[in-house]
Order: structure tokens, then sequence, then C-alpha cells
């Protein structure tokens, strides 16, 4: 037998939050329509033998670049030639390197999505005294108002969009302290059932707020060096994240997000082009076999006033 600390994709969200965008080019732009211009009314009356009015509205260019990013796991002859029967070392290997793609993707999340002052609103939790508008009870706290401060941000996104917040993506730090929140649990009880007591929850929870999808960061990473003492800790750290996201990618089909993959290049010539591409190829003056993964992607910001955050969400 063989025991390796791999972590439930279930626990990786960022490929799940944001629509990911294949991309022909490593390099390119996409058009932003400016949101003054569609909720302007300028439609007017049109007198007999006269034109209609002209609507129009302006657009914007906004680059990105997919950044290529790789890793491989040699397999030694020796090393298969004395493995037991039980190992499979290609696959194994094809395991760890499609985990350690997860984990950069994750990391890469909440360096760009789950951080201060880079959404229309940013709300910090504290202990005490809290500011209307800046701040809000840590939740925590069985005097906060977790209902009160979800529903506030999905009311923010909508009145200065037009439209509706349709996913929560929290830590589970703070998503372990909302579920045991009193007022929560006043409203949903009885939600849970004993075949699937998280799912059924997640989705009562999720209809409280009427949102489409309530997603969890329960995944972690070790920021010590190789050979040190690991320090494991939450990738997402104690935040909350409101967005409006695409149901899928298209033209003139606003999003908080998009995650941008140069598929061209990770996987070219084949008929359902992925981000990410696993390769298995020899490597003769090692006297191994070379199994690489790479991907190429950008994780980018396309609508700020569509995300309300919450940092420091609890203590």
């Amino acid at each position: 037998m063989s025991i390796a600390y791999a972590q439930s994709s279930d626990e990786f969200v960022a490929r799940r939050v944001f629509p990911v965008v294949p991309s022909e080019k490593q390099y390119d732009k996409y058009y932003e329509f400016t949101q003054a211009d569609f909720n302007r009314v300028q439609m007017a009356q049109r007198a007999p033998s006269t034109e209609s009015a002209e609507g129009r509205y302006r657009l914007s260019n906004n680059a990105y670049a997919c950044d290529v990013f790789a890793l491989h796991k040699d397999i030694d002859d020796r090393e298969r030639s004395n493995a037991d029967a039980v190992f499979n070392l290609d696959a194994e290997a094809s395991e760890f390197l499609t985990h350690q793609s997860l984990l950069k993707e994750e990391v890469d999340f909440a360096a760009k999505y789950l951080v201060a002052s880079v959404w229309g609103t940013t709300i910090t939790g504290v202990a005490s005294s809290p500011v209307a508008g800046t701040s809000v009870l840590q939740w925590n706290d069985g005097a906060s108002d977790p209902i009160a401060n979800i529903r506030t941000g999905i009311r923010t996104i909508k009145g200065r969009t037009g439209l509706r917040a349709n996913k929560f993506v929290v830590s589970q730090e703070a998503w372990d302290q909302l579920v045991d929140h009193p007022d929560i649990l006043d409203r949903i009880k009885g939600a849970a059932s004993p075949s699937s007591p998280a799912i059924v929850l997640r989705q009562a929870i999720a209809a409280l707020f009427e949102l489409d999808e309530i997603l969890v960061m329960g995944a972690i990473v070790n920021s010590a060096a190789e050979n040190q003492t690991a320090s494991h800790s939450w990738i997402s750290g104690k935040t909350a994240l409101l967005v409006h996201a695409a149901a899928r990618p298209a033209r003139m089909t606003p999003s908080a997000g998009y995650t941008f993959a140069w598929t061209n290049y990770a996987t070219p010539g084949t008929p359902n082009r992925s981000p990410v591409g696993i390769y298995r190829f020899r490597m003769d003056h090692l006297k191994s076999d070379r199994v690489e993964i790479e991907s190429a992607y950008v994780q980018q910001i396309t609508g700020a006033p569509l995300g309300y955050f919450f940092n420091s969400i609890v203590a």
C-alpha cells in the first residue's frame, strides 16, 4: 500500500467560480462596453416623418497575457524496475502534477480576487464598533448580522450594475462560523439530511440568499521550503466574496471575472482543447521517463462593480 496526501479536487474552487475563455493567442484583448450607456434611457418620442433617436454605446479595449506554468516528475529507470506491482508510477506522477496545477491556480485565485480594494466594495470585519459602509461585526460574534451583511452586498451589486450576485465564495473558517451562527441556524432548521448534510446545507443557505451556488475554499497550502518544517494554512484566509459570474463566456455577457486560457498552446490540435496539458516523454541522458504538466492562463477581473468583498470577516 501507499499513502499520499493529495487534497480532494472538491476543495479547489478556482476553476468553478468564473468561466474559462479559450484563447488562440497568448496575448490578446477583450472589449468592454460602457455600463453607463446601457443604463441611461436613450429612447425618445418620435414625431411624424422624423428619424428615430440614435442610441450609442462606447467600447474600450483591455489587454490580457497568459502566463505559462510547468512542472515535471521524472521516473528513473531504476525506480521503475524496483517498484512493486501495486505502484503505477506514470499515473501517480500525473495525479501529483494535476494536484500541483490545482494548487497553483487556487493560490493565484486568492492573490488575484481575495484582496481588498480591487472590487467595487470592500467591507472589513471588526471585533467592535463597526462603521457603516466600511466595516461590520465579525461573524464569529453572536451579535453580528451576516444575513443583513450578505443581503446588503447583493443589493449593492444589483443597485450599481442591474445584475444580481449569483455566487458566494467563502473561506473554510468563515463558512464554519456562518453555519453555526444562530441567525442562520434559525432560518434553515431541518435543512441537512443524514445522507448529504454538507451539500444540503449549502443549498439551503444559497436558497436563503437566492444565490446559484456557494463555493467553500477548503484547500490548504504549505508555505515552507523543501526540507523545512511544514507550515500549512488556508489558501483563502478569513474572507468571503460575492460576485456576479457569467454561466459561460459570451460576447456582451458581463462577469466579475474571467480566466483566459491559451488552449492553442497547451493542447494544440485536439478537438476539445484544454488549458492544461500533460505529456510523457523519454529523457535518455537521465535514463528516465519524464511526466510534465503545463498550463497557460491568466485570471482577470473584468467587472469590479460586480464584486463585493468581505475581508477579515472572522476573528
